[in-house]
């Protein structure tokens, strides 16, 4: 299993001006010794090519591939239509920047305030996605929400998308435990609809239940380690990596790793 660190764990620093996302690509390489980033598109700088190809060698010259592109400020569904529109807008700018930075992964919010959908709302965000998929899937990359706020937090909402989009290229970021509804069977439910995953601080002592939910289900992506504090950031994602490491590699030395574990 290999693991990332969402640059939103720094984000304390970064609203400080204490790192940027050069900084943030130096810590994922020589301080966490990890292969790949997860970046949060709020620290990009500009969606301006040159910039981006700048982002895109500093990820080269460090050896780093891009796991997953996290987008906030691109959800697809306000129920205002000129909002919306702009989301869209924004939308394509995330994709557009996923290409140049060689996302694997790219996670654009479901939007929603209101755990229900409208019929309407599920109609425009099932075309939305299969449009987003489309594009990554030309490209060489899955687009999909994450049960992050709002419609996405009810596994059942996860479930009815994902089979209404049907599209390979499309799934879902699993932000574990972050359910309002069903929360006990929301990860279990949702493991196999899954292409990243988010592990916050206060799942580490379910860390072990997390890892066997996405081992079982055959996932083969990353165990991002998200952080959420805006304190220590450095040290409370070393103790929280190092947490999840060490319950995977227990997990391996248990004969229980499988397959996942040499995925």
């Amino acid at each position: 299993m290999e693991f990332t660190v969402a640059s939103y764990s720094f984000h304390g620093l970064f609203k400080a001006g204490g790192m940027d996302i050069f900084g943030y690509l130096e810590s994922v390489k020589y301080r966490y010794h990890l292969q790949a980033a997860d970046i949060w598109n709020i620290m990009l700088a500009s969606y301006e090519e040159d910039y981006l190809h700048k982002v895109r060698d500093a990820l080269d010259e460090r050896g780093l591939y891009l796991a997953n592109l996290c987008v906030d400020g691109a959800e697809v569904w306000n129920g205002d239509a000129e909002v919306r529109d702009r989301l869209y807008e924004n939308a394509k700018r995330n994709l557009r920047a996923a290409e140049i930075l060689g996302a694997r992964t790219v996670r654009i919010d479901m939007g929603g305030r209101e755990l229900e959908m409208t019929d309407e709302q599920f109609a425009y965000t099932v075309q939305r996605y299969r449009e987003y998929a489309q594009f990554g899937h030309e490209r060489g990359f899955a687009v999909g929400p994450e049960n992050h706020w709002g419609a996405s937090r009810v596994p059942d909402n996860i479930r009815r998308l994902y089979e209404a989009v049907d599209h390979p290229a499309f799934g879902i970021l699993l932000h574990f435990e972050n359910w309002d509804v069903d929360k006990e069977n929301g990860d279990r439910l949702c493991a196999p609809y899954a292409f990243h995953t988010h592990l916050a601080a206060w799942v580490i002592p379910a860390c072990a239940d997390k890892l066997r939910i996405v081992r079982d289900a055959g996932y083969a992506g990353h165990i991002g380690i998200e952080h959420h504090s805006g304190t220590n950031e450095y040290s409370q994602v070393e103790w929280q990596l190092a947490s999840a490491r060490n319950v995977w590699n227990s997990l391996r030395a248990d004969g229980v790793g499988g397959a996942a574990a040499n995925g």
